[in-house]
């Protein structure tokens, strides 16, 4: 019986930057919902990847007196070594050099040629080359860009339009029919109104640019961005080249973006998808931004927050964790090292390190370390908390609500710990209540077997630290049939572990 096929991806990352917590962010969710949907029985394919060509490449390579390509190296592997740390699970890296992207790219610029959506005219307008953004203007003004506050330059060359202004019916009557295609719903009310507002046609090559695809019917064009960038959710998975793989993987149930390039995945890019006849992807879901201590994180000011400082600190789980569980994803948030510090020791060491550590110490101090058997009880109010968990959860990772869903299996955590002082084992114990203690450390047990699978998409070690501690083997089953109560098998021994997580001063 074949399996669903789910297909995630995150922005692709300039070669001009490094790795943050800003791109880590989108990163760790994509992640997180490729890691899910492996645990629910789908055919996951994750992709992520970089974007290599551009002016802004072009001129980094130069300051750094290499070559774009071997400048383009340099910063890949920094993103390999970083999403290696940040233990990001991605089936596919594609990078916008590579020959099989290329020729993607090359095969739209021909289609959209040969179609009429492309035609020569010339650009005269200001550029803003760090955001790779056009602004309206005469040439007498030079205007700063408003996304950056950088100075813009000034650019008059023969250019290859998209005819964009042909697809705002077609976009609004998109938006209109398929209300999920944009999320949050705030993102995609800002979208419709500015398409409302007028389309025009989108500048996409460039002459003066070395570092970039050529037209194939006239290379002294060069592609330009956008179409060059976007290209690579389709290029990856076989579009022109493997028809059987595309149509196994297209479309995308969603791209993860960032909300400063919601325009270019809710606008240009399905405007695109319609001009060559590919199916549009079912969701583009933008995050807001990060913070730090209340203010904006630039390179000058040296206040980006590192993955891999917080994660030498904290530990890797626990920065997945914490970004996750800080905000509402599609809202902004501010990265506190307070707040890092209060939920770590508080959720992570006090809640569920402490009921792991404490539940296992106590099986092998009261059945020398062997799961007991609960007949006595065989149900228990644990039980009747954790079969609303599954749907729950479910419906906050498929609305990609995931700190709400973390709110809720953390309710079963707390929920969890209560148990233990209601029943005090330690006063079962001393009052020779055998049965009814052994049913209550397999309860526990249990619980502590069920928040180990669901927290495994967001905390994949810990999550495997769980299970090898109760002395389980790696989980087959599909997730729903997974988190039946009562799955935990009576007899086996368990491996108690150091605390998952210490405490931090």
């Amino acid at each position: 019986m074949s399996r669903p096929n789910y297909y995630v991806t995150t922005p692709i990352y300039y070669v001009t930057d490094q790795p943050h917590i800003g791109n880590s962010y989108p990163t760790i969710a994509a992640d997180i919902l490729a890691r899910y949907h492996r645990q629910c029985g789908y055919d996951v394919h994750f992709l992520t990847g970089t974007d290599e060509h551009g002016l802004k490449v072009q001129r980094a390579a130069q300051e750094h007196g290499v070559t774009p390509q071997e400048h383009a190296d340099n910063v890949v592997q920094r993103y390999h070594d970083a999403w290696k740390l940040l233990n990001i699970s991605h089936d596919d890296f594609i990078r916008t050099t590579e020959p099989r992207h290329e020729r993607v790219v090359q095969m739209i610029f021909k289609k959209l040629f040969e179609s009429g959506d492309l035609y020569l005219g010339e650009y005269r307008g200001w550029y803003c080359v760090p955001c790779e953004t056009f602004l309206a203007g005469g040439e007498e003004q030079k205007p700063k860009c408003p996304d950056c506050g950088r100075p813009t330059e000034w650019y008059s060359e023969p250019t290859y339009f998209f005819r964009l202004s042909k697809y705002q019916e077609p976009l609004l009557k998109l938006y209109e029919e398929h209300p999920n295609f944009v999320r949050p719903e705030f993102r995609l009310n800002e979208v419709k109104s500015r398409v409302r507002e007028g389309l025009r046609d989108l500048s996409v090559t460039r002459t003066s640019l070395e570092w970039a695809v050529p037209l194939p019917f006239d290379p002294k064009h060069r592609s330009y961005v956008w179409i060059d960038a976007l290209t690579n959710y389709i290029s990856a998975v076989g579009y022109g080249a493997d028809e059987e793989q595309f149509r196994k993987r297209w479309p995308a149930d969603v791209h993860v973006v960032g909300k400063d390039i919601i325009w270019f995945h809710a606008v240009i890019w399905p405007a695109l998808l319609m001009a060559i006849g590919v199916e549009q992807p079912k969701m583009v879901f933008a995050h807001g931004w990060w913070t730090h201590n209340g203010k904006k994180m630039s390179k000058s000011k040296g206040n980006f927050v590192k993955p891999d400082e917080v994660a030498s600190q904290y530990g890797v789980d626990a920065v997945r964790y914490f970004v996750m569980r800080e905000l509402t994803f599609g809202l902004d948030g501010d990265y506190r090292d307070a707040a890092m510090l209060q939920r770590y020791n508080s959720e992570l060491a006090g809640d569920l390190g402490n009921l792991v550590f404490r539940t296992l110490s106590m099986i092998e101090r009261y059945f020398e370390g062997v799961i007991p058997d609960p007949a006595s009880e065989p149900t228990c109010p644990l039980a009747d908390g954790a079969t609303t968990l599954y749907a729950d959860v479910n419906d906050c990772m498929t609305s990609l609500q995931f700190s709400r869903a973390l709110e809720r299996i953390w309710e079963f955590v707390r929920r969890a710990n209560t148990y233990v002082e209601e029943r005090k084992p330690w006063q079962l114990n001393k009052e020779g209540a055998r049965e009814k203690l052994g049913a209550t450390m397999y309860h526990l047990a249990e619980a502590v077997r069920i928040l180990g699978l669901l927290i495994e998409p967001y905390m994949p070690a810990s999550a495997g630290a769980i299970r090898r501690q109760l002395g389980l083997p790696p989980e087959t089953r599909p997730l729903q049939e997974a988190l039946q109560w009562g799955g935990l098998p009576k007899g086996i021994r368990v491996q108690r572990g150091d605390p998952l997580f210490p405490k931090k001063e």
